[in-house]
């Protein structure tokens, strides 16, 4: 099992212009990071977002580092621009981005919901299955495994991630199980990973804090999860997700792929990358 990072986990610093992409490779190579995954690609104006991808892959050639996946999001529901036949024709493009890049993997979104409307996640699933049945038949023809993640509310849940890659049916499908992820839908990590292990293409360990929803949220950096219980990204390890014990499961029952940390807290980003490092090291 290989220890990578999400560059999402610098996304404070590379918002305020302090950090780049390429500063974020070079960051999580000296940390000891043996990969690093990217979530969506923006170039300078003017520069060819494949052009970008190549001098991406060459930088973490360079600094002896893997780049393990692209995370994009997408709709296939109701996208924001066109069909759902021409949103598919969009996340294959973002496979191109994938393969340029030298990735093996793409995470892309499957519906955020009916957005007001009334609608089961069954519905939803059945509807959308088939185009996501065809991005992962154009992403095995280039040798890069699909995947979906749970979040974004309305796909989080273990048992509707499950009836998800159990309806796409395709062996090139699977799932990115964010360990964390499941507390926004107040269920458990524990549970929601054992459930799912079966179908992990990939894993993201991330921890948060909690708060009863019975008391005042605490305020500036917490959210309200479904339930209405108040969470707020911290350190891998310094929450109350079983981090160790989730990666436990899925090593016992046979996953043989990798773990990236991801951290979206309000902690400094460089600490939490180093920090969450050494952890996700003693446990692996």
């Amino acid at each position: 099992m290989k220890i990578g990072i999400s560059s999402y986990s610098y996304n404070p610093l590379m918002s305020d212009g302090s950090m780049s992409l390429m500063d974020a490779i070079t960051h999580a190579a000296e940390t000891g990071y043996e990969q690093i995954e990217f979530i969506d690609l923006n170039p300078l104006e003017g520069t060819d977002v494949l052009d970008f991808a190549k001098a991406m892959c060459a930088h973490a050639k360079e600094k002896g580092i893997e780049i393990s996946a692209y995370t994009i999001g997408a709709e296939f529901m109701f996208p924001k621009v066109g069909t759902s036949a021409d949103e598919v024709t969009r996340v294959k493009g973002c496979l191109d981005i994938a393969a340029t890049l030298g990735a093996k993997m793409l995470r892309h979104d499957a519906t955020w919901g009916f957005k007001g409307k009334k609608g089961s996640y069954i519905e939803a699933v059945d509807a959308i299955a088939p185009y996501i049945r065809n991005v992962a038949e154009y992403g095995q023809s280039l040798g890069i495994k699909t995947m979906c993640e749970n979040h974004g509310w309305f796909m989080q849940d273990s048992y509707r991630m499950e009836y998800l890659v159990q309806k796409v049916n395709h062996p090139n499908f699977g799932l990115l199980i964010d360990v964390g992820n499941f507390l926004c839908a107040d269920e458990s990590p524990i549970t929601a990973v054992a459930r799912l292990t079966p179908y992990a293409s990939h894993v993201h360990a991330k921890d948060f804090l909690v708060k009863s929803g019975a008391e005042p949220s605490p305020g500036d950096g917490w959210f309200g999860s479904r339930g209405g219980h108040h969470l707020r990204g911290t350190i891998v390890g310094h929450g109350v997700v079983p981090v160790a014990q989730c990666i436990k499961i899925l090593l016992d029952n046979g996953y043989t792929g990798d773990v990236s940390m991801e951290f979206e807290g309000l902690e400094n980003p460089l600490f939490a990358s180093r920090a969450g490092y050494k952890l996700l090291k003693s446990i692996v």
